[in-house]
C-alpha cells in the first residue's frame, strides 16, 4: 500500500474546510474532514488559527502527509479593471481576472456613464487587490485613454485592501504604445508587472498572460500581506490557489478526460458563483446580491414575485409570498423550520440560479468571426468597436455533458430529488445531461491537488465529492404546444426486465435506476418532438444510475407559455414524479398556506 497522503485545507470566507486523502483498498479516498471559523479578520487577524483549529480535528495525520491549501478568504481575490471601451477591452479584461478567479470589485471605462469625480470617488472607496489595465489594440497608435488611467490611478492612490503601506499591484495587459507611458507614469508608487496584450485585435483575445500575471501577483503580494497568509505560504507543498481558479482546475481536467461540457453553481447566502467549462476552457462570473440568506430580497426584487410563484405547487397569495420571504431578511441565515419554508427556500433557490446563468451567459460570449480586409478597411475604428460588441453565445445548454450544483440548498436538500428538481428547472437542460450535486464542495481542495496528482484528483471528485443524482433527457423543442400530447415513447432495459412508458409535453418521468447500475435508455420522439436527436427521432444511450434514478423531462419550455396555475399543475406533478415530495406533504403544505394567509 502506498504511503502517499494529502491534508487539504479550503480557506473561505467565513469557514476553513479541512480533509484528509488516503489509499484505502479501493483506491484513494476522503477518510477525515473537518472545519473552523476562518480566522482572517478580528480579534485573531491570522488565518492559521483557523486552519490550526480546522487540522486539530482531525484524529490522525500520517507524517508523510503533504499540505496543500486554497483561499478565498476576505472575500476572495478582488481587482478592479480599467478598459478602453465597456463593451471591447474592459469585458476582455473582465474574462481575465473571473478566469484568474478574481472577484471585481469596480469596472472603468471611458463609456461607463460616470464622470471623472464619480470614477475618484469610487477608486478612493474602493480597497482591491490590484488593477488590472488594458485597452487598444496592437496598431493602436491614440493612447490618451492611458494617461487618463494613469492619472486617475496617481490622483487617487487607491489603498491595498491587505498591507496597507504597501504599494498598489498594477497589471498592464494594453496596447504595446501604451507601455512608456504606463512604465513613466506609474513605476513610482505601484507595483507594475507589463504583460502581453490581452486584445491583440478586435477579432482575437489573449486572456492566458493576463490571468497568469493575477496569479503570480496574487501569490506573491497578496498573499503575503494578508494576516497570517506568509506562515500558510511557507507551510504549503504547492502554492496556495485561488479557490475558484481551483475549481476551475478539476472541472476542465474532468471535461478534458471525458471529453464533455460542463456548467455547475455555488450557490451561498450573499451570492452565487457559476462556472463552465466550454470547448474546454474554464469560465466563471459571479452575480452578486443572489444568494439564499442575505440576498433574499434581492432575488425576489430581480426576478418578481410571479416567478417565485410558478415554482410552488399550489396557489399562494402573491403579497403573503412577499411578506413571507422579507421576514426572512430579519434572521437571514435561519434554516426552513417547516416543509412550506422548505417549498418556499428552493424556489427560490430557482429563481438565484436562473438569474445567475443569465449573467453567466451574458459574459460567456465569443468574438465575431474575423473581417475581411475590405471590411476593416471600410470600418473606421469606432464602427470596428460597435461590430465587436455583437458577441456571439456560446453556452448550449444542449451540449452540456454535466450539470452540478453546490451550496446548502442543493448539496443539503432533504431529499437528493429536490435538488435535481432545482437544478432541472433552474438551468432547463437540453437533450442529455447528468445530474449531480458536490456534496461538502470538495471541488477546490481536488482542484490544488490536480495540479501534482490529476488521476487521485478524478479519483476522489467522482468517489467522495460528486453525489450523482442520475442521468436527465429534456426535452428540447416542440412544435406542438398543446400540453397533454404524446410527446414520445421512453424504454428503460435493466438487468431486472424492462420499463416501458408514454410521456405527455408538460410531464416529468422518473425510474429508479441505482448509482452506478447501468441500463440502456431508448426514447422515442412523437412527431413534432425532439428530445435531443432530432424531431421525430429516436435517442438511444447507455446510462448510469444515480441517487434519483432516470429522469425524463418533457416540459420544455412549456411552463413559460401557459398561466400560473397551469405552471403551479405542472410543477406538483414534477415533484411527485421525482419523489421531491409526497402527495400528503403537499397537501399538508397548501392547507398551511390557507390557514396562514387568512
Amino acid at each position: 500500500m502506498s504511503d502517499k497522503a494529502f491534508l487539504i485545507v479550503d480557506v473561505g470566507s467565513t469557514t476553513t474546510k479541512a480533509i484528509l486523502i488516503e489509499q484505502a483498498e479501493d483506491g484513494y479516498r476522503v477518510t477525515e474532514r473537518a472545519e473552523a471559523p476562518t480566522t482572517v479578520e478580528k480579534p485573531d487577524e491570522d488565518v492559521m488559527v483557523g486552519v490550526r483549529r480546522a487540522i486539530s480535528q482531525i484524529n490522525r495525520i500520517p507524517a508523510t502527509a503533504q499540505f496543500l491549501a486554497t483561499s478565498s478568504a476576505g472575500g476572495g481575490l478582488q481587482v478592479i479593471v480599467c478598459g478602453l471601451s465597456k463593451f471591447v477591452t474592459a469585458e476582455s479584461a473582465e474574462k481575465a481576472a473571473l478566469g484568474a478567479g478574481a472577484l471585481l470589485v469596480d469596472v472603468f471605462s471611458p463609456d461607463d456613464g460616470r464622470s471623472l469625480f464619480e470614477q475618484m470617488e469610487a477608486l478612493r472607496k474602493a480597497k482591491p487587490d490590484m488593477v488590472l489595465l488594458a485597452g487598444g489594440i496592437d496598431t493602436a497608435v491614440n493612447v490618451n485613454f492611458i494617461i487618463e488611467f494613469c492619472d486617475l490611478l496617481n490622483s487617487t492612490r487607491p489603498v491595498p485592501r491587505f498591507g496597507q503601506g504597501h504599494s498598489l499591484p498594477v497589471i498592464y495587459a494594453g496596447c504595446p504604445a501604451g507601455r512608456p507611458l504606463v512604465q513613466d507614469t506609474l513605476s513610482e508608487g505601484f507595483d507594475l508587472h507589463i504583460v502581453p496584450n490581452l486584445r491583440p485585435n478586435f477579432d482575437e483575445e489573449q486572456l492566458g498572460p493576463a490571468r497568469d500575471a493575477i496569479h503570480d501577483v496574487f501569490l506573491t503580494h497578496v498573499m503575503a500581506q494578508a494576516p497570517g497568509y506568509p506562515a500558510l505560504k511557507d507551510r504549503v507543498s504547492e502554492p496556495v490557489m485561488p479557490t475558484p481558479l481551483a475549481v476551475g482546475r478539476i472541472m476542465t481536467r474532468l471535461a478534458e478526460r471525458d471529453d464533455i461540457e460542463i456548467v455547475g453553481a455555488d450557490i451561498g447566502g450573499a451570492t452565487t458563483d457559476v462556472f463552465s467549462v466550454l470547448d474546454h476552457e474554464f469560465n466563471r462570473t459571479v452575480s452578486a446580491n443572489l444568494g439564499m440568506s442575505y440576498s433574499a430580497g434581492n432575488v425576489l426584487l430581480s426576478a418578481g414575485v410571479e416567478q417565485i410563484l410558478r415554482w410552488l405547487p399550489f396557489s399562494v397569495p402573491a403579497a403573503w409570498l412577499q411578506d413571507r420571504v422579507m421576514d426572512k431578511l430579519v434572521f437571514p441565515t435561519t434554516v426552513p423550520e417547516t416543509l412550506l419554508d422548505l417549498l418556499i427556500e428552493q424556489a427560490l433557490a430557482r429563481e438565484a440560479l436562473r438569474l445567475s446563468l443569465e449573467h453567466h451567459v451574458s459574459l460567456v460570449t465569443s468574438l465575431n468571426e474575423q473581417a475581411t480586409a475590405l471590411q476593416k478597411a471600410l470600418l473606421s475604428y469606432e464602427a470596428q468597436a460597435v461590430v465587436t460588441r455583437a458577441k456571439r453565445q456560446i453556452l448550449n445548454m444542449q451540449r452540456v455533458g454535466l450539470l452540478v450544483g453546490s451550496g446548502g440548498v442543493l448539496s443539503h436538500a432533504p431529499r437528493r430529488a429536490q435538488a435535481a428538481a432545482m437544478l432541472m428547472d433552474a438551468f432547463a437542460p437540453l437533450g442529455y445531461t447528468v445530474l449531480a450535486v458536490d456534496s461538502i464542495f470538495m471541488m477546490p481542495h481536488l482542484g490544488v491537488l490536480s495540479e501534482s496528482e490529476p488521476d487521485i484528483a478524478l479519483a476522489v471528485l467522482e468517489r467522495d465529492c460528486f453525489v450523482p443524482l442520475g442521468p436527465c433527457v429534456s426535452l428540447v423543442s416542440a412544435q406542438k404546444t398543446e400540453l397533454g400530447l404524446v410527446a414520445g415513447k421512453c424504454t428503460l432495459r435493466t438487468s431486472q426486465g424492462i420499463n416501458q412508458s408514454e410521456i405527455r409535453f408538460g410531464e416529468v418521468l422518473s425510474w429508479p435506476l441505482g448509482r452506478g447500475e447501468q441500463a440502456q435508455l431508448r426514447v422515442e420522439a412523437a412527431s413534432g418532438f425532439d428530445f435531443g436527436a432530432g424531431v421525430g427521432r429516436v435517442l438511444e444511450q447507455a446510462v448510469t444510475g444515480g441517487e434519483v434514478g432516470v429522469i425524463i423531462d418533457a416540459r420544455g419550455q412549456s411552463l413559460r407559455e401557459v398561466s400560473l396555475a397551469e405552471q403551479q399543475a405542472l410543477t406538483k406533478q414534477s415533484l411527485l414524479a421525482l419523489g421531491a415530495y409526497t402527495p400528503a406533504e403537499l397537501d399538508q403544505c397548501a392547507e398551511e398556506v390557507l390557514r396562514l394567509a387568512r
